[in-house]
């Protein structure tokens, strides 16, 4: 977060144009852990909070290929809350053993508010622990 901050006031002092999009809630957070708590965007408290009609999915971050290379069944959980009236997620929740490195992708699809539809087609590789997006939009119902 540092980085991206420095990165705005450098283009700030050489004149340029400054949007600041990843702040407060989108930028992500990790708990370095054993096991790793990785967030982004809102929790569903929050979400609520701030009247959005949300949903949440939940899945075991160990329930797939990818996921037994950490030891098969390893405990944690996914959760992502989805925004039913705009169809992207606002927020997500990643516990397990190192799923500091899942995080990335779970920020790309909050801070560029990447519809559900269009998340589905981005084919996780197998067997890879990315395999953790299938899980979740399949348990979304797409």
């Amino acid at each position: 977060m540092g980085k991206y901050q420095g990165r705005l006031a450098a283009d700030a002092i050489l004149g340029k144009s400054v949007t600041v999009r990843s702040d407060g809630p989108l930028s992500p957070r990790v708990i370095f852990t054993d096991p790793q708590v990785g967030a982004v965007g809102l929790t569903l408290a929050a979400a609520e909070e701030a009247g959005l009609r949300v949903r949440t999915v939940e899945v075991e971050t160990g329930g797939n290929a990818g996921g037994s290379f950490v030891g098969k069944n390893a405990p944690g959980t996914a959760r992502l809350v989805v925004d039913e009236d705009r169809g992207v997620v606002v927020g997500a929740t990643i516990t397990g053993p190192e799923v500091a490195e899942a995080l990335h992708a779970a920020t790309i699809a909050v801070v560029a508010e990447v519809p559900l539809d269009e998340l589905w087609h981005a084919v996780p590789a197998f067997p890879t622990r990315s395999e953790l997006w299938l899980r979740l939009l399949e348990a979304y119902g797409l």
